[in-house]
């Protein structure tokens, strides 16, 4: 038997209280971090699809500069092929405002990647002009590749460019 039974006042149930709610927002707070490392991996799974698909239009456009008889090249990007100073569209501008060459066959993409090339200025070699080992010869024909692709949704972006020598 309690010998003070009009003192109790509930100290238990208050330090109970106060730990449930501290293991409550520990609770909280874990599954934020958890959620927002699950958003992270998406955003990183649909970047790395955006960049594979815009290294393999990027390929495609060099297997297309392989040919031994190219199409002509146009002020206007006659089907994504801009002549040397022609306008192009920049990395992140609206693409849908230029002609480029298609790729098909992509899966888990927003939409196929696309390519344009654009013909660059020629480099002639000769005894007085030996970079780029161009001495071996006469003249080399250079061209910029730009390839613009998206990942899983539109907000993954990745614009890859290389130079190619024919």
């Amino acid at each position: 038997m309690n010998a003070y039974p009009n003192q109790q006042t509930g100290v238990v149930l208050v330090i109970s209280l106060i730990f449930l709610m501290l293991l409550t927002l520990i609770g909280v707070a874990g599954s934020q971090v958890s959620s927002l490392q699950t958003r992270m991996a998406g955003n990183q799974h649909n970047r790395n699809l955006a960049f594979q698909a815009a290294e393999a239009a990027l390929r495609q456009g060099e297997v297309f500069l392989q040919q031994a008889n190219l199409p002509a090249f146009s002020a206007t990007g006659n089907d994504g092929l801009y002549a040397l100073g022609a306008a192009t569209p920049t990395a992140f501008g609206n693409w849908n405002d230029f002609t480029s060459r298609n790729t098909e066959g992509f899966t888990h993409v927003a939409t196929q990647p696309r390519f344009i090339i654009q013909r660059m200025p020629d480099i002639t070699g000769g005894a007085s002009n030996e970079t780029l080992d161009v001495i071996h010869f006469a003249e080399s024909e250079m061209y910029q590749i730009t390839a613009y692709a998206v990942g899983g949704d539109e907000t993954a972006v990745v614009v890859l460019q290389s130079i190619y020598r024919r």
